[in-house]
């Protein structure tokens, strides 16, 4: 049976705190680093941001290319892979459209995007989902609470700043602090889940990395 894995989109695969900073940029100035962000602050950002059109499409890559490395090895795979987020809706196309939109441009065809009101955990559960990744400890926690998926907590530089890995590891959940990590881990669990070690190898040659090496 194929993976059926759930990405978050913003922290894991797009760079959205590198626009909000810009946002904030053209609300109080180049000052910003010298400012408390304030939740007065926060709420009027999120409140320019509802004002920009499309604003879901101006978003770079966390890493770059890993959209198109993800594409690529879910289709070899046969992975289903169908994408989470719980953005607040802005200017122009919906934030589903725009989400979809955003993922195409960066290699992703035809891709599922799934607006979430609530838990993480209760769409795993409805879904029969095997794995979901998440840059929010909250979140991963969802999951293992409402369904029997594996979580996954991406680690980006705000997560590890906040030091979310040793409350992680205190919960036993997996960490990944790379795309290239976490597609090892999937690969993993679907060998695992198969029995087939040669899905393994095909993901890691995909990745550039030498399966030989790693005692694969």
């Amino acid at each position: 049976m194929a993976l059926r894995v759930a990405f978050d989109l913003d922290g894991v695969l797009a760079d959205l705190a590198t626009e909000i900073e810009r946002c904030r940029d053209e609300i109080v100035g180049h000052a910003t680093a010298r400012l408390p962000v304030s939740q007065s602050l926060e709420r009027r950002v999120w409140q320019h941001v509802e004002t920009i059109e499309n604003f879901w499409e101006r978003l770079n890559e966390l890493e770059p290319g890993a959209v198109s490395r993800l594409a690529a090895i879910a289709a070899d795979s046969r992975w289903e892979i169908i994408f989470l987020t719980t953005r607040p809706a802005t200017a122009g196309e919906t934030v589903q459209v725009q989400s979809q939109r955003w993922l195409q441009s960066k290699g992703f065809p035809l891709p599922s995007v799934y607006v979430v009101p609530g838990s993480r955990g209760k769409v795993a559960a409805a879904l029969a989902l095997d794995a979901v990744v998440d840059d929010r400890l909250e979140n991963c926690l969802d999951v293992v609470a409402d369904s029997k998926a594996r979580p996954i907590l991406f680690l980006n530089s705000e997560s590890l700043k906040n030091g979310l890995q040793g409350s992680a590891d205190r919960l036993g959940i997996q960490t990944v602090e790379t795309m290239v990590q976490c597609l090892e881990v999937l690969a993993e669990m679907d060998a695992a889940a198969s029995d087939d070690p040669g899905i393994l190898k095909r993901v890691m040659r995909k990745l550039g990395l030498n399966p030989e090496t790693r005692g694969v």
